[in-house]
């Protein structure tokens, strides 16, 4: 049997190598994203992949694309996200609104839109970080959106159960992205887009309800978040500087 599966944030990083492995698998894509010309690439390289262009923090837009679909996946992968962040512990309201816009409301935008469709049996798969289980340097606005984004996930995960919806929360750590090569400061154990897809999609096969990596990384995060804040905060100074 045909699988399908929709993908927002599809035309860059883990997103678009998702859209591509998945294609390669046999399986229908509905790859979306704003950059039109990636879009038309994605479309040129496998007949598996229909593509949506979109805003996801465009609420009309998004409710007006995604509520008719020319096929109905069986898993959503909600992936879109932005990083921006504070330096020197100087707030920017207007850059937490920016960030919090695209990584918590616009992941809202496109469940609605899609929670029509949802059936029993699907899976709704909405990316987070490790960001949001410990407080990292300068990640007010990002971890603070990725916080959200996990508590809304596991929460909609309770909701959804009982109508056989299985609601998968993704923490990834540093991956290589547009996102991370701005970066200037050093990222332990990072992994490229081809071992997180393989990371995700492996997780997926093993119906993991959460699902962690690189696990090293990862692990060792989740380990400190279980001490002390105090110990926490002297901790990941250290390990990300």
């Amino acid at each position: 049997m045909s699988r399908a599966i929709l993908i927002t944030g599809a035309t860059s990083g883990i997103g678009k190598q998702l859209a591509v492995d998945y294609a390669k698998q046999g399986w229908k894509v509905l790859a979306c994203g704003r950059n039109q010309q990636v879009l038309s690439e994605l479309e040129e390289a496998s007949e598996n992949i229909v593509t949506l262009r979109f805003d996801v923090t465009d609420y009309d837009e998004t409710i007006r694309t995604l509520s008719t679909l020319p096929f109905t996946p069986d898993t959503w992968f909600f992936n879109a996200g932005d990083c921006e962040y504070m330096d020197n512990g100087v707030v920017d309201a207007k850059l937490m609104a920016r960030v919090m816009n695209v990584n918590v409301i616009g992941i809202a935008n496109c469940v609605e839109a899609c929670q029509s469709q949802f059936q029993r049996g699907h899976r709704v798969v909405i990316v987070g970080s490790i960001a949001s289980e410990v407080a990292l340097p300068r990640a007010e606005a990002y971890g603070a959106s990725k916080a959200a984004v996990s508590y809304f996930a596991r929460t909609l995960a309770v909701d959804l159960k009982p109508k056989g919806i299985n609601v998968v929360t993704v923490f990834p750590g540093f991956v290589e992205t547009p996102l991370t090569d701005r970066n200037t400061f050093d990222m332990p154990m990072i992994v490229s887009v081809v071992q997180a897809s393989e990371a995700i999609r492996n997780q997926l096969n093993a119906n993991k309800s959460h699902i962690y990596f690189p696990a090293r990384f990862t692990g060792i995060l989740r380990l400190i978040s279980l001490l002390p804040y105090s110990w926490q905060a002297r901790l990941t100074a250290k390990l990300v500087s």
